[in-house]
């Protein structure tokens, strides 16, 4: 399996401007490829050859005068480029004929010089690791990058990022083999929420961190400071680099959060299983500050991406299950509660429930059963597991007995 392994890096003053310059050449091949790509498609509907576009706009254009400072940087970030575009076509098509699950994806678009985050990528002939720990990239040298941890594995690509608050990631992508964790013998259901990020349902709760409430009175300070700058100073410039740091933080503390918490929990547990929320529907309600700040679903992904990495699973049931209306004791659905009810009586048995606990009580339990379903089980929790068809059966009447009368019943028939 594939892994990203990302690091903080330190260019010199030198190696920003080199590392600027390749920024926009490989925006503007992108750029380019795009223009012609849509050119062609406008004349008669065909589509260039990726070989015959990078001998357009890369090799052709750097004779000419107006692209000819594309030379001074490495044409491999420049064929990164054109494989990006590629992928984006690859992808809005496999979209449009359903061959690519998730929400559908556009056209590529033209990228902007002015957008927050600018990207490059080197293959394995555009960079190497030094032994004393340098990166070297082609045509812009060697740059220091902070080391947390050494590489399982060779890289074989590496993408320079530079964010929105001006720092420099180089982001790894390395081969490594699984390494599945020991058996456990519990598994979890989560209800995820708001006033409690996480109730689990073996009774552990865990507090939601809030990280953009509570960081909210500096972004508001920034962003006044921000606003009152004159457009296009240099004072406008250093004021948005602090909210862009600001930002930075909270979001650099809320993944460090869900990757610690993921990593808890898939350690302690075989499987894990959640409901799958419909985020992007919650997100334009007025709860969206804090639905977009609890980020459910980069939780959801990293746990899904440790499971598969360690030999856990995690599962999710559907979003239409009323696990706040269902008994955990007795599977009895009492009916819709508003949210201002946090406990409740089951009509029926009689128990009294948290409504989170129980809610992710019924996660586990639908959870397990879809599981189990998978390979031919019944959904239903508590219902007892049928015997095998015999060859003898068609559907799910049995052929009667030689000698017997009338429908078949499983009482014999004198």
């Amino acid at each position: 399996m594939h892994l990203r392994y990302s690091f903080r890096i330190e260019p010199t003053a030198g190696q920003c401007i080199a590392l600027g310059r390749t920024f926009g050449c490989a925006r503007v091949v992108y750029n380019d490829a795009l223009a012609a790509q849509k050119a062609a498609y406008q004349a008669d509907e065909s589509r260039i050859a990726t070989g015959a576009l990078a001998k357009q706009v890369i090799t052709d254009a750097k004779r000419t005068p107006e692209r000819a400072w594309l030379a001074e940087v490495s044409v491999d970030a420049l064929q990164s480029s054109l494989r990006d575009l590629g992928l984006a076509y690859a992808n809005f098509f496999a979209s449009v004929t359903a061959r690519r699950r998730g929400r559908r994806m556009g056209l590529p678009v033209f990228k902007s010089k002015k957008d927050n985050r600018q990207a490059i990528r080197f293959s394995k002939n555009g960079f190497r690791l030094r032994d004393n720990g340098r990166l070297n990239l082609a045509k812009i040298g060697d740059v220091r990058v902070r080391w947390s941890r050494p590489l399982p594995s060779a890289p074989s690509s590496v993408t320079v990022v530079k964010d929105a608050s001006g720092r420099y990631f180089a982001s790894f992508v390395v081969d490594v083999e699984p390494q599945e964790l020991p058996p456990a013998e519990s598994e979890v259901g989560i209800d995820l929420g708001l006033t409690h990020y996480a109730v689990l349902s073996d009774g552990h709760v865990i507090d939601n961190p809030r990280f953009l409430r509570r960081a909210e009175r500096r972004l508001r300070k920034a962003q006044q400071t921000l606003s009152r700058k004159t457009k296009g100073s240099k004072n406008r410039a250093k004021a948005r680099i602090k909210v862009a740091r600001a930002h930075a933080r909270v979001v650099d503390a809320r993944k460090d959060w869900c990757h610690q918490t993921a990593s808890r929990l898939i350690r302690d547990n075989q499987a894990v299983y959640l409901e799958d929320l419909a985020v992007s529907g919650l997100a334009r309600t007025r709860l969206a500050k804090s639905v977009h700040d609890a980020a459910w679903g980069m939780f959801r992904r990293v746990l899904e991406e440790k499971a598969a990495r360690y030999g856990r699973h995690v599962g999710t049931v559907s979003r239409w299950l009323p696990s706040s209306q269902t008994c955990s004791v007795c599977w009895v659905v009492d009916g819709k509660k508003p949210l201002h009810v946090r406990t409740w009586r089951c009509g029926d048995c009689g128990t009294e429930h948290d409504r989170d606990l129980n809610a992710s009580r019924v996660v586990l339990a639908a959870g397990q059963a879809e599981r189990l379903n998978a390979p031919g089980e019944p959904v239903s929790p508590g219902v007892e597991i049928p015997r095998q068809a015999r060859p003898d059966e068609r559907g799910t009447h049995p052929k009667p007995e030689p000698g017997a009368t009338g429908r078949q019943t499983g009482i014999p028939v004198h």
